[in-house]
């Protein structure tokens, strides 16, 4: 399996969560008892903050700001995800934060201020996603659930796109470490068309973020039969792609090309997908269009490559698999 670029941005919440503040122990610390003291007691200090801020969110009144303030320095309160998932109420309380604005979603009415709190409680959620003591009873609880509402809305309304958007970010850290048993999960769950349907309507970050989810799916030995076992589930996948390189004609993005690119990429290694692909492989990505794209970034250049050689060989390997190439109106 080919080793991904980790470069992949994993959204904030709709506030923008703050960069982290630079310790202020610097590196020239003394190594003696009066230099672990001093920096033994910022640390305690953090601790003790976030341990209140988590204690908050059982707290209705004081939920709104605990919930801001932990999302903003969570990259700074070391082993915040264990402390969430093991603290009395708290993933309750999060939770209780998400299910509470299912009415704003249809009719559309969900409101900035609403988006933005909820936006906090799901950056809570992605740093448990991402934490490996906490990933798997995480996905184990099945609360990636609770998030597929979000991910099934049509409004492109700045409130809505960021709820996708850092709905889409709890589901990326959860993929961003290679692991079959969450791949497993996420097919079983139906992950796949809510993925599609923003690569289809999305901005262009929640269409990236959406992709790589795909691809890293497609990249899991048993994400990649399961889209090519089926004509129908090939045409989904196949049609979004071919549709979003046509848009990107007109729209470059560079990042979004990588990943498009990658999936064709990972498609081709199936026989039967890499026929079809032979017939219904966007021209644009044969013709040049995207040279000046990739021109700095040469490890997409090669996977283009490799796709068009793959598809070159495998079109001229015999007679075309049954059930792909019909469906996509070859």
């Amino acid at each position: 399996m080919a080793n991904l670029q980790p470069s992949l941005p994993v959204p904030p919440s709709f506030a923008g969560a703050s960069p982290p503040s630079p310790s202020p122990i610097g590196g020239g610390a003394s190594a003696g008892p009066g230099g672990a003291a001093a920096a033994q007691e910022p640390n305690d200090r953090k601790l003790a903050s976030a341990e209140q801020l988590v204690l908050d969110l059982c707290d209705r009144e004081l939920r709104e700001n605990a919930l801001l303030e932990l999302s903003k320095k969570r990259e700074i309160f070391q082993d915040l995800a264990p402390l969430l998932w093991h603290s009395f109420g708290t993933i309750a309380a999060l939770l209780q934060e998400i299910v509470s604005i299912y009415p704003a979603l249809s009719p559309p009415t969900l409101s900035p201020g609403a988006s933005n709190r909820v936006c906090n409680a799901l950056a809570l959620l992605q740093c448990v996603a991402s934490h490996p003591d906490t990933r798997i009873p995480f996905l184990h609880a099945h609360v990636p659930l609770f998030l597929y509402p979000f991910l099934n809305t049509f409004s492109k309304t700045r409130p809505f796109e960021y709820l996708r958007l850092t709905s889409l970010g709890v589901i990326g850290a959860l993929v961003k470490v290679d692991d079959t048993e969450v791949i497993g999960f996420l097919l079983q769950t139906e992950i796949i068309p809510l993925c599609l349907r923003t690569m289809e309507m999305g901005s262009e970050l929640s269409k990236t973020v959406a992709t790589f989810i795909v691809q890293k799916i497609l990249l899991d030995d048993i994400g990649l039969r399961y889209v090519c076992a089926t004509a129908e589930r090939f045409y989904a996948v196949g049609s979004v792609l071919g549709n979003m390189v046509i848009s990107l004609a007109d729209q470059p993005s560079t990042r979004l090309l990588k990943h498009i690119i990658r999936c064709y990429l990972r498609l081709s290694d199936n026989p039967r997908a890499c026929v079809a692909l032979h017939n219904c492989l966007p021209d644009m990505l044969k013709d040049g269009t995207f040279n000046i794209s990739l021109r700095d970034d040469p490890a997409t250049r090669r996977w283009l490559q490799q796709l068009l050689h793959n598809v070159t060989v495998g079109g001229m390997g015999g007679p075309p698999q049954p059930g792909l190439d019909h469906m996509m109106g070859i």
